[in-house]
């Protein structure tokens, strides 16, 4: 007993000595050595049948394809006489990987979840620029015209005057652009309410279509956002302020972008944070019902309705 104890332990403590393998282990070593040699009829793999220069076909064939168990395909493909060299099979299969990779970010940039993405980050970029200029457009205006005002109004208006003197004519010229740049401020914002009512109706219908919209671009797609917590969804937008946080000093979050929302917003500080909780579980069943089956539920609604109710008759109790 003492020898076999002794055995033991040096196998488990002592790196120079080895365990002695289990036969079931030996066994599934040599099924896994021979599934791998075996010449099976069936997987012949994504090469079969395939010519060499058709990429379209290797794409399909790398992203479609299937196999029950691990095969050696190199030397397969060699022998089946799609490539010279196991080097060359790499190297084509490295190749169709790749094609099959950028067509699968192209498709994915062009869906209409990620085209309402690039659409609210350029109504963001266009309405800055838009304040931006409408500031310089008055304050520049304003040392020739002392009722300037720093307001798309005025500046409309600064577009149809007659320029009496080449700085008023650069005046009125940038006055010009700002207010087509107003103008596709206004054509942006359509266009976010539009899409985003089509791709996310329950999530529009809750949040309202711009700060849906924002939502799925801090997520970076519907999809991610569907994926998330709903303490993550509640937090979104305060990344900042929870890393801070997490560093300590700093107070815990409630709530990031939601706050925009008027049940965030419109209840008394006391339980805006069970405002924010409530607001945030109900917009990621609805990010989730628009991701996979994309049904209208008006029933949300009034959940939520009937919920933030409740929390804002505490203060009045």
């Amino acid at each position: 007993m003492h020898a076999e104890f002794t055995e033991r332990m040096n196998s488990q403590f002592w790196p120079g000595t080895r365990r002695r393998p289990q036969p079931g282990a030996i066994n599934r070593r040599r099924q896994y050595r021979n599934d791998m040699s075996e010449e099976s009829d069936t997987g012949g793999g994504w090469f079969v049948g395939l010519d060499p220069g058709d990429k379209a076909g290797a794409r399909e064939a790398v992203t479609d394809g299937r196999a029950e168990k691990p095969q050696p395909w190199p030397s397969r493909a060699v022998s089946a006489g799609f490539a010279e060299s196991e080097d060359e099979y790499y190297e084509r299969l490295r190749d169709a990987t790749i094609d099959a990779a950028r067509a699968e970010m192209e498709q994915r940039e062009q869906a209409d979840d990620q085209q309402l993405v690039h659409a609210v980050r350029a109504l963001d970029d266009c309405r800055r620029l838009a304040n931006e200029l409408t500031e310089r457009v008055a304050e520049w205006a304003g040392s020739h015209d002392a009722d300037a005002t720093v307001d798309a109004d005025y500046i409309r208006e600064l577009t149809e005057s007659d320029p009496g003197s080449p700085v008023e004519s650069r005046v009125v010229s940038l006055a010009q652009r700002t207010a087509s740049l107003h103008d596709e401020v206004a054509e942006l914002e359509r266009f976010v309410e539009e899409t985003a009512e089509t791709v996310a109706p329950n999530l529009s219908a809750l949040a309202g279509p711009e700060l849906a919209a924002r939502l799925v671009a801090l997520a970076g797609s519907l999809d991610a956002l569907a994926k998330k917590p709903s303490g993550t969804v509640q937090l979104l937008g305060a990344e900042n302020a929870l890393f801070a946080h997490l560093r300590g000093g700093a107070p815990s979050p409630k709530h990031g972008i939601i706050y925009t929302h008027e049940y965030v917003r419109g209840t008394p500080p006391d339980n805006r944070g069970s405002a924010a909780r409530a607001l945030a579980g109900k917009l990621t069943i609805a990010a989730r019902i628009d991701h996979y089956s994309g049904d209208y539920r008006p029933e949300l609604e009034a959940e939520l309705d009937e919920r933030i109710e409740r929390i804002r008759a505490r203060d009045s109790s």
